[in-house]
């Protein structure tokens, strides 16, 4: 049975760093690695054709990241010098042995997640699952870009904690008050 669209997502938000790693790996500028890690998210939920199991997922979506990487850095810096494919088939090889990601960690992120205000979570899901622009989401919510910026700071800062706290034995509480 193909994973659903909800799976999907979760599969990718739980890979995002190693995701982004991969094309950052390549591109050396963190704004293009997670635009990168974006557009493939966009691109696993519209492909068409499904995935089976989030192995096949996971691995359709490293190869792509890298492919979208070398392209970027192609568009955006000609004659700039990569990683040898070599090297990166090695990274490849390495981080494929490499436990999948998931586990506590992930749960603890669900849970805080589930707990969050829901202008927290809408502005979560318009940035990370939607793939909205920070512009994009600053026009749909009515406010500045910087306070767009200043929120997303603060809830990764409040997830972080959140997650910290449900590791250490706590509840899955997530402040708003935090700073």
């Amino acid at each position: 049975m193909p994973l659903s669209q909800e799976i999907i997502v979760r599969t990718l938000f739980a890979a995002r760093l190693r995701l982004s790693g991969a094309a950052w790996l390549v591109v050396r500028d963190a704004q293009a690695a997670e635009d990168i890690f974006q557009n493939v998210s966009i691109k696993a939920l519209t492909k068409g054709v499904p995935f089976e199991h989030e192995g096949q997922l996971l691995s359709w979506a490293h190869v792509t990241a890298r492919h979208e990487a070398i392209d970027w850095l192609r568009r955006q810096r000609p004659g700039q010098v990569a990683l040898d494919g070599e090297v990166l088939e090695m990274i490849d090889a390495e981080w494929a042995a490499a436990p999948s990601p998931g586990g506590p960690r992930v749960d603890a992120l669900r849970d805080c997640l589930d707990n969050a205000p829901a202008e927290a979570r809408r502005m979560l899901e318009l940035r990370y699952f939607e793939g909205r622009a920070c512009d994009e989401i600053a026009r749909e919510i009515g406010i500045g870009l910087d306070a767009v910026y200043q929120r997303l700071s603060r809830l990764h800062r409040q997830l972080r904690l959140c997650i910290e706290r449900r590791l250490s034995g706590g509840e899955a509480n997530f402040n708003p008050a935090t700073p």
